[in-house]
C-alpha cells in the first residue's frame, strides 16, 4: 500500500503505468480485489474496462457495484426513487457477501450482477468469476464510504483507487448519459446537478482513504 496522501496525476498516455500496477496485483500469487471508486460521471467505468482490455487475458474480471441496486419497485416502496443511486439505495450487504465470497473463492465459477442501463435495473448471473481469475476488478461510488455498512468492506480490497475529474466535466457527461437514456435535456440537467451531485458529495468525503488517488484530464476518459 501507498501513503493515502499520494498523488498521481493521469493523462492517456500514463495509463499504461496503471494496467502495470493492475498486473502487478494479479501476479502477486492470490485471489486480489482492487477498488476503483469515484463519483458519479468519474470515469469508473472506463477506467475499469480499459484496464481489463489491456490486461492479458483470463487475468481479471470486471464487477461493478451497480449490479446491486435495489429495484425501482422496492426504491417505491422504501420513498427513494427521488434519491435512486445513493448510498441507501444499493444492497450493501448483498454486495460484501459476494466481495467476500470473491476474495475466497471455493466453487469453479461466482456469477455476480450487472446492471442494464437501458432496462434500468440489476440483471442476476451477469459476470462470471471463474477459479483461475487473480484479479477482480471491483467499481462504484461508494467503496470508500466510512460508515457501515460500507466501511467494513474496504477491509475486502487490497489496493483501492480514486478518480477524479472536474465537476463541470463531470456533469456535463452525466447529463449526456441521461439524455441517451430517455431523459429530456431539462430532466437530465435537474437530475444530474441534483441527485447525482448530492451522492457526488458523499463520494469525494472518501477520498482520503484511498491507496491511489487518479486526476483525470476530459479527454483520458469518457464515463
Amino acid at each position: 500500500m501507498i501513503d493515502p496522501q499520494h498523488s498521481q496525476h493521469v493523462s492517456a498516455t500514463h495509463v499504461p503505468e496503471l494496467v502495470a500496477r493492475a498486473e502487478r496485483l494479479a501476479t502477486a500469487g492470490t485471489r486480489r480485489l482492487l477498488a476503483i471508486a469515484g463519483p458519479p460521471g468519474s470515469g469508473k467505468s472506463t477506467l475499469a474496462a480499459a484496464l481489463l482490455d489491456q490486461l492479458p487475458a483470463g487475468h481479471a474480471a470486471l464487477v461493478p457495484q451497480d449490479g446491486f441496486h435495489l429495484a425501482d419497485t422496492v426504491l417505491a416502496d422504501l420513498g427513494f426513487t427521488a434519491r435512486k443511486g445513493a448510498p441507501e439505495t444499493f444492497d450493501a450487504e448483498g454486495f460484501f457477501s459476494l466481495l467476500t465470497r470473491l476474495r475466497n473463492p471455493t466453487g469453479p465459477v461466482i456469477y455476480a450482477p450487472n446492471f442494464n442501463r437501458e432496462l434500468e435495473m440489476a440483471v442476476a448471473g451477469s459476470v462470471p468469476v471463474p477459479l483461475e481469475t487473480p484479479l477482480v476488478i471491483v467499481e462504484g461510488n461508494y467503496l470508500l464510504l466510512d460508515y457501515e455498512p460500507w466501511k467494513s468492506g474496504r477491509a475486502l480490497f487490497d489496493e483501492t483507487w480514486y478518480l477524479d475529474v472536474a465537476d463541470t466535466t463531470r456533469q456535463s457527461r452525466l447529463i449526456q448519459r441521461h439524455q441517451e437514456f430517455g431523459k429530456s435535456p431539462e430532466q437530465a440537467a435537474v437530475w444530474a446537478l441534483g441527485n447525482d451531485e448530492q451522492n457526488a458529495d458523499v463520494v469525494r468525503r472518501s477520498a482520503g482513504v484511498a491507496d491511489l488517488i487518479i486526476h483525470l484530464a476530459q479527454r483520458d476518459t469518457d464515463g
